[in-house]
């Protein structure tokens, strides 16, 4: 899988407000399947597929020790994410600073203006 095809299936993993749930769940440690499944009002299928998905996308894994099935967070996935945003976090940055100059160019001939004008 490509990094772009790799970034389409984060996103898309993350898109679904029950998947980012599981996941901020998961941020406080491995869990099983049915305590992922205890604050959703839905079934046991419908919670494996969402696990399905956010495994698929590199998200999470499932392990497996005796009878219990945990499940964690990937973070390498989500490190992804934020490489991809960072150059759009950095040229946002930029042209806010940009914009902080001109706004204090801007300014300095306003108060430049004014002291002109007082002086008339």
């Amino acid at each position: 899988m490509t990094h772009t095809d790799h970034l389409s299936a984060t996103f898309a993993a993350l898109a679904d407000p029950t998947r980012r749930a599981i996941l901020a769940r998961l941020s406080r440690g491995e869990a099983s399947v049915k305590e992922l499944a205890k604050p959703f009002d839905i079934s046991g299928p419908a919670i494996s597929k969402h696990l399905k998905v956010l495994e698929q996308a590199g998200l999470i894994a499932r392990g497996r020790e005796a009878q219990w099935r945990p499940c964690r967070i990937e973070p390498g996935a989500l490190k992804d994410v934020h490489d991809w945003l960072e150059h759009y976090r950095i040229f946002w940055d930029q042209s806010f600073d940009r914009l902080d100059v001109y706004l204090n160019e801007l300014q300095a001939k306003d108060a430049g203006a004014k002291s002109r004008k007082r002086k008339s």
